[in-house]
């Protein structure tokens, strides 16, 4: 049986990690990628479909591709940063459900019907944006997820060669620098968003 993370484990995941606005000026290794990844691959997902596609933007030319179809507030903070990961879906996972998820004919859920596909697609592919941040954060890596880009040019530049993969949100990742973070926002206490019956 599994016991609770200890007080440490708990303020590194959650309550005290933030998202940055910029970072040290310390590298991200190739090593450290594939450490994330096989991490967050691990979360849950519907029928095990992995519907993310992420394309790492490791080097300055790829952080500069990524950066110029930013928003204008959020250009520098990819540029600056040592790496940033474009977290895609593919709206054809179920191609791959026979190998995923073999217990049953789970690519026959989904054939034929392109609209939850894009359902399943954005909701999967958030969770496992969510466990990447995680997975960084576990790992000693802190995050800076985002919106604020042009996801049709994005897709466009990025995934052109696969029209099924649409980007979902974008992140920069390294080794936060707690001068750029805000004062954190407010968290609301239990009541005020959750019901109990």
């Amino acid at each position: 049986m599994n016991s609770p993370l200890d007080q440490a484990a708990l303020d590194q995941l959650f309550l005290k990690a933030r998202t940055f606005n910029g970072y040290h000026d310390k590298p991200v290794s190739v090593d450290q990628l594939h450490a994330i990844w096989n991490l967050m691959k691990m979360g849950p997902t519907s029928a095990n479909m992995l519907p993310a596609r992420l394309v790492w933007c490791h080097s300055q030319q790829a952080k500069d591709r990524l950066a110029d179809l930013a928003a204008e507030g959020n250009q520098d903070k990819i540029r600056k940063a040592p790496a940033a990961v474009i977290i895609g879906m593919d709206e054809d996972f179920h191609e791959h459900l026979p190998e995923l998820f073999p217990h049953a004919d789970a690519k026959s859920w989904f054939a034929g019907d392109a609209e939850a596909r894009k359902v399943h697609a954005m909701r999967n592919s958030s969770l496992q944006g969510g466990y990447f941040i995680l997975a960084a954060r576990a790992l000693g890596l802190d995050t800076g997820p985002m919106s604020g880009f042009d996801n049709d040019a994005v897709d466009k530049e990025f995934f052109g060669d696969q029209p099924k993969v649409k980007s979902n949100f974008i992140s920069t990742l390294g080794y936060g620098d707690p001068a750029t973070i805000f004062e954190r926002s407010p968290r609301p206490d239990f009541d005020k968003f959750n019901s109990l019956i």
